[in-house]
C-alpha cells in the first residue's frame, strides 16, 4: 500500500536550476550601479523594493525586473539613464529565454516516481514564464496535476488539497524552500520533503523543523527519494498488515 495519495513537487531549484539565474543578474545590476553605490548598499536596497513590491507584482522574473528598475531610478536619485534601463530590460530577457537545465537525477526520480503515484507540480510566479517552463522541462507528461499560484502558504495549500479532495495526511511536498514549501505543509499535517539548493533568495530563508517532526525528511538531492519512498511505503504496509490483524 502506497503512503501517499498524490505527491507534489515545487519547481524553480527543486526540478531545475534558477535562483543562479538571479544571483547572475544581480551581479550585473551590481556592476550597472557601481558608480553610484556599493555592492551591498544596492543589494539591500533591491531586496527592500522587492519585498515592497511583492503585494503589487508578486513573483517571478517580471516583477524582479521591476523592481530593478525603480531600485535604479531610486539609487540614482532619477538620473539613470535610458540606456541604462535598457541594459536591465535586457537583463531580465536573458533570464527569460534561458534555457531550462534539470537538477541532477530529477528526469530518473519523476519517472519512477510516476509508475506508483500520482504527481504534482505546485509552483509560484508568473503564469506564463512558469508554464513555459514546465513545458521545455520535459518533465509535463509526468504530471497529473500542475498548479501555479500566486504565493504559497497553509491557507493556499489547503486550498489546493480541498481543490482536489486531498486528505493532508496523504499527501507529500518536495521542495527546496523551507518557507514556502515546507512549513507550510507541515502545518497542515501533510509530510514535506526538504532538499536544499545551494543558492536560496533571502525572502525564503527560515527555521528549519526539528529533525523527528512528524512528516518532516530532509535528503541531499532527488535522487535519494524513491529509496524514502520505498521505506515509507514499506512501513504503511507493515502497518496496514497490523491492523488487519488485529
Amino acid at each position: 500500500m502506497a503512503r501517499f495519495d498524490v505527491i507534489a513537487f515545487d519547481a524553480d531549484d527543486t526540478l531545475w536550476h534558477n535562483e543562479r539565474l538571479y544571483a547572475q543578474a544581480q551581479e550585473a545590476f551590481r556592476q550597472l550601479l557601481a558608480q553610484y553605490h556599493s555592492p551591498a548598499w544596492i543589494d539591500q536596497r533591491l531586496y527592500a523594493t522587492e519585498m515592497r513590491n511583492l503585494q503589487h507584482f508578486g513573483y517571478g522574473i517580471k516583477a524582479f525586473a521591476l523592481s530593478m528598475i525603480e531600485t535604479a531610478v531610486e539609487l540614482t536619485e532619477g538620473r539613470i539613464q535610458g540606456s541604462d534601463i535598457q541594459r536591465i530590460i535586457d537583463i531580465a530577457r536573458t533570464m527569460l529565454t534561458a534555457e531550462v537545465e534539470l537538477l541532477d537525477h530529477v528526469a530518473e526520480t519523476l519517472m519512477s516516481a510516476a509508475q506508483s503515484y500520482p504527481l504534482m507540480v505546485i509552483t509560484k510566479g508568473d503564469l506564463r514564464d512558469q508554464e513555459l517552463k514546465i513545458a521545455q522541462s520535459g518533465l509535463a507528461q509526468y504530471f497529473r496535476y500542475v498548479e501555479i499560484v500566486s504565493d504559497k502558504s497553509r491557507d493556499s495549500y489547503a486550498s489546493l488539497l480541498r481543490h482536489h479532495t486531498i486528505n493532508p495526511a496523504r499527501f507529500l511536498m518536495v521542495g527546496n524552500s523551507l518557507r514556502s514549501d515546507i512549513l507550510p505543509v507541515l502545518a497542515l499535517g501533510a509530510s514535506a520533503v526538504y532538499i536544499p539548493y545551494h543558492l536560496t533568495w533571502a525572502h525564503e530563508h527560515d527555521t528549519p523543523p526539528q529533525a523527528d517532526h512528524p512528516g518532516y525528511y530532509q535528503l541531499e538531492h532527488m535522487g535519494e527519494l524513491p529509496a524514502l519512498l520505498a521505506r515509507l511505503d514499506a512501513i504503511e504496509r507493515s502497518l496496514s498488515t497490523q491492523g488487519m490483524v488485529e
